[in-house]
């Protein structure tokens, strides 16, 4: 058993707890030691209080059945602004918020997430700008994407 899959085996109590599931566990080497990221969230979002608890009772039994024999930082958060969506869970969670998605393909879209399921999104791209010489077609604005078209799923974030 892998590391990964031993955190993955002693997260999922925790995270069962507070209704909570994990995104991604990040390891990143350092000089003096290494860190470990784990990224959690919740469908309501997960609060600073959740990530402490999780922390310490994964610190603990870290401890207890020395998964580490060289020095570690433990850090559990939630995954900022900055991070991708990755699980149909996440999309779920952000249906009305705005997306930039990179497709497998190259295309970039733009747009509203109005839907998500395990297997697909739909998203409203905006009207276009310049008024067109053709009426445009409202449906031709609706886009449903299968999640395994998805390289890139960011939230935009709006200051308007």
């Amino acid at each position: 058993m892998t590391v990964k899959e031993h955190l993955e085996v002693l997260l999922a109590p925790l995270l069962e707890d507070g209704d909570c599931f994990l995104i991604d566990i990040v390891f990143k080497p350092s000089k003096a030691s290494q860190k470990v990221t784990i990224l959690v969230d919740s469908d309501e979002g997960i609060t600073i209080q959740q990530c402490t608890s999780i922390s310490r009772r994964l610190a603990k039994q870290l401890e207890e059945l020395e998964v580490f024999t060289d020095a570690y930082t433990l850090e559990v958060s939630s995954p900022g602004l900055d991070q991708p969506l990755l699980l149909p869970r996440q999309y779920r969670k952000n249906v009305g918020r705005n997306l930039k998605i990179t497709l497998k393909s190259g295309e970039v879209l733009q747009g509203t997430l109005t839907e998500a399921s395990d297997e697909s999104i739909t998203i409203q791209l905006p009207a276009p700008k310049k008024k067109p010489k053709t009426p445009v077609d409202e449906a031709s604005l609706v886009r449903t994407i299968s999640l395994d078209q998805v390289s890139k799923a960011m939230i935009e974030i709006s200051f308007k």
